[in-house]
């Protein structure tokens, strides 16, 4: 209840990416995020990001090969009923359950493109440019693409649309000759996606079959299935895949009809992976009316030089993000699932600098912190990884549910070694204590507030050694150890006995 005029201070809301690309493809993982929601809950996790949940090209496709929106696990298609991740019935469950525990369900969406089609169908085409999509490089000719879906599993159930050559905008695959290029598609008022990122001079072509957003049977369609989806699982928000890559227009309709028929306060986040502030804050001013966020990539670059840069200036780590440029519109994260081995980008942070950057992401004001899967609970398969932060990195989540409130007061006057202080709110008043550096063993003269003179502070992960005690005028010196952190708070403030509990790396289940 409100004390006075004073209103509770709200949680703090903290994103989980509910998965990580080398998941083993049981067909369990909704089963096993069932099981777990209330232990991500009591750590401070409010919102889980779930992997796409349509049917992929094939039982392994981790869904960014999609083949049909509408197949959550429920036909005999692409070689299996359950997609990777599960059948319909654990998704619906797992839905169920989260909104149960009181966790918000993000549901990833791929709406650029579909991939395995049924069949080819002729169509008219001509090459371009890898590198400059705009210039024609062949005359006009017909290809045999793999353009036609017809979903024979799953019939007309829910939607009766079956997709042909002119949903498309362009291909990259011609049966006929067995050549791969890129092929734009060719027909009445057919032309690239105007509203896309200009690199390569136009970037609206990214992979597979390439979805032309302007066709009204395709927006309809796709209209349709995020309204379906969004009440079937009770969403409370999406993560948009490639959105430099489609029709930001399309994208405007898409999120409209969803908060006129669903819900008006949707979360919606989008993929814009670029190492370029002016271009992701050019997206967000022309989505400005719809609430819009995206993942600070400048952030991910940062934190990636930081690490493999000896004696890196820590105090310019958050130049050229979106947190420190729109707050309001970051989502900061440290790892995600195409900065994994061999993916899009090569493992880009270096293991020891993991702590830091969550620190930095989950203990301060600005932003709202994406924490990853694999680095909660370790990496599985043939390129395996231990969870992250000596496993403890659910006890710095915790530290943000229970303690990172208030005003925040900066100490970065140093360059390898960065402090800070929250000085709590009124109704959550303990606070807390950072220190990071990415050299030596760091130490911080810190002023926490007169209102905790003669308390005596420890440091929840354990790593700094001893005991803090707090002068009369509110000041004391914190230490962190070498390329690491320190966490210090009351030893007595409530919660102190919730740390340590969490066991990472148990995160898979029997079938």
């Amino acid at each position: 209840m409100a004390e006075g005029n004073k209103m509770p201070t709200e949680e703090n809301a903290t994103m989980l990416q509910a998965f990580e690309w080398y998941i083993p493809d049981d067909h369990t993982h909704w089963k096993r995020l069932a099981r777990d929601v209330e232990k991500y809950r009591d750590i401070g996790i409010t919102a889980m990001w779930i992997p796409p949940p349509c049917k992929a090209s094939s039982p392994s496709g981790n869904g960014y090969d999609i083949y049909d929106l509408w197949d959550l696990g429920e036909f005999d298609q692409k070689g299996s009923v359950p997609t990777k991740w599960g059948d319909k019935e654990d998704l619906v469950r797992l839905a169920n359950t989260a909104e149960k525990a009181g966790v918000l369900l993000y549901a990833d969406a791929v709406l650029n493109h579909k991939a395995a089609a049924d069949k080819t169908e002729r169509c008219r085409v001509a090459e371009v440019d890898p590198e400059n999509r705009t210039r024609f490089i062949s005359d006009e000719y017909e290809i045999d693409g793999w353009l036609g879906f017809t979903f024979s599993g799953r019939g007309d159930k829910y939607s009766s649309m079956k997709w042909h050559w002119e949903h498309f905008s362009g291909t990259d695959y011609n049966a006929e000759n067995k050549k791969t290029a890129i092929y734009k598609i060719l027909g009445d008022f057919k032309s690239w996606a105007q509203s896309v990122d200009n690199e390569k001079g136009n970037f609206d072509y990214l992979m597979f079959a390439d979805i032309d957003h302007s066709h009204p049977e395709v927006k309809k369609d796709i209209n349709d299935w995020g309204i379906w989806i969004a009440e079937l699982l009770s969403l409370r928000g999406f993560r948009f895949d490639a959105v430099k890559h489609f029709s930001e227009e399309y994208l405007k309709e898409f999120i409209t009809q969803l908060k006129r028929n669903v819900k008006e306060d949707f979360f919606f986040v989008g993929e814009f992976w670029k190492d370029s502030l002016e271009d992701m804050l050019g997206y967000l001013d022309r989505l400005d009316d719809h609430r819009f966020s995206l993942f600070d990539a400048p952030l991910v670059y940062n934190f990636s030089e930081a690490s493999k840069t000896e004696s890196f200036d820590l105090r310019a780590i958050f130049d050229g993000t979106l947190v420190q440029a729109r707050p309001i519109s970051a989502v900061t994260l440290v790892m995600n699932h195409d900065t994994q081995p061999h993916q899009a980008l090569e493992a880009p942070i270096e293991g020891f600098f993991k702590s830091i950057a969550y620190a930095l992401i989950l203990l301060r004001q600005e932003g709202y912190p994406c924490v990853f899967w694999g680095d909660l609970e370790g990496i599985s398969g043939e390129y395996k990884e231990e969870p992250s932060c000596g496993g403890q990195l659910s006890d710095i989540i915790l530290a943000r549910k229970l303690y990172a409130y208030g005003e925040q007061d900066d100490y970065f006057d140093y360059p390898t070694c960065l402090g800070w202080v929250r000085r709590g709110s009124w109704d959550r008043p303990n606070g807390c204590a950072v220190v990071v550096s990415n050299a030596g063993p760091g130490e911080k003269s810190m002023f926490v507030g007169e209102e905790h003179k003669g308390e005596i502070w420890t440091d929840i992960l354990g790593w700094g050694q001893g005991e803090v005690h707090i002068g009369e005028d509110g000041n004391a010196f914190f230490k962190c150890p070498a390329t690491s952190i320190a966490i210090w708070v009351n030893k007595d403030a409530p919660g102190r006995d919730q740390f340590g509990k969490f066991k990472p790396g148990k995160g898979f289940c029997e079938k």
